[in-house]
């Protein structure tokens, strides 16, 4: 099987999680732009950051044959340092609109204030304007209060339900996704958020139907092999394969290639590595033996 984990942090994670990754059947991803795990001080900091998701981190994946993809924008928690938010969705353009990017992303609220929900409102209608997918990250407390907020805003802001994405959802946020038409997002984390069996669990009671599995690994305690793992154990406990497919590859695909930035073809084509590439004069290589495959024949 291929997996698509549609929600990762790579850039908190090593060259070994790449190998892994790759070695498990996970073909793509996509990174969001995220919190750090420290507040950002200067608008600097974050054109950097953007940067290097966009360039540097898609060339790492590259190299162990694995296709990035990234969103772009400003996450919830540093929303309520409000004037450089204002800062950073000054310079959101510039970046929203490059190659690789799928989706604006991750936003919507943290501790649901007013901050928070000014640049949530921002986004949103940024990207109803061009016609764009939002990737929402949902409150870790007062999850189904957030979620249910965050679906009324896009509502009110006019956002196709189809663009929805909503990440980080539970047991008790999941109707409330689906009824609205949205995407209902799943991470899969260790010891939090949403573990592999009540993943299984919540696809054998609602079906496959927009439900997307991924695994939010960052610098935390996570998992990057989540979404593969969470698959080969819904096929022990009787999922049947073509849900597991859908819920582990299909919907994250058929979600994000709305921004036309996913060339399907080419994701489903065997990878060609060849890791004597550099990016800016760099090499994910330490001094060992470049990997360099035969072109595949047509």
């Amino acid at each position: 099987m291929r997996f698509f984990d549609p929600h990762i942090h790579m850039i908190s994670r090593t060259t070994d999680d790449y190998e892994s990754m790759a070695k498990a059947g996970i073909r793509a991803v996509i990174e969001p732009a995220f919190w750090i795990g420290q507040p950002r001080t200067n608008v600097g900091a974050f054109i950097d950051y953007f940067g290097q998701i966009l360039g540097w981190e898609r060339f790492r994946a590259s190299q162990f044959g694995i296709a990035h993809y990234c969103c772009i924008g400003l996450n919830s928690k540093e929303a309520n340092n409000e004037g450089l938010a204002r800062d950073v969705l000054e310079i959101l353009p510039r970046f929203a609109f490059k190659e690789g990017v799928v989706a604006i992303g991750e936003i919507g609220y943290d501790e649901i204030s007013a901050a928070e929900e000014r640049a949530y409102v921002w986004q949103l209608e940024f990207a109803r304007k061009h016609d764009m997918v939002v990737m929402v990250h949902s409150p870790h407390r007062d999850k189904k209060r957030g979620i249910q907020r965050s679906i009324a805003v896009a509502k009110d802001v006019g956002l196709p339900m189809g663009k929805l994405v909503i990440d980080h959802n539970n047991e008790e946020t999941v109707q409330d996704v689906l009824d609205a038409g949205a995407w209902a997002a799943f991470t899969i984390y260790p010891h939090t958020k949403m573990g592999s069996e009540r993943m299984c669990e919540i696809v054998k009671r609602y079906g496959p139907e927009r439900i997307i599995v991924d695994s939010s690994a960052d610098w935390g305690v996570s998992d990057p092999l989540g979404v593969p793992k969470t698959a080969k154990l819904m096929l022990e406990r009787g999922v049947p394969l073509e849900q597991v497919e859908r819920t582990t590859w299909g919907n994250a695909l058929a979600a994000y290639s709305q921004s036309g930035q996913i060339d399907v073809e080419a994701l489903l084509a065997t990878p060609v590595i060849d890791q004597r590439a550099l990016f800016s004069d760099n090499s994910v290589l330490r001094g060992q033996a470049p990997r360099v495959d035969a072109p595949v024949p047509n």
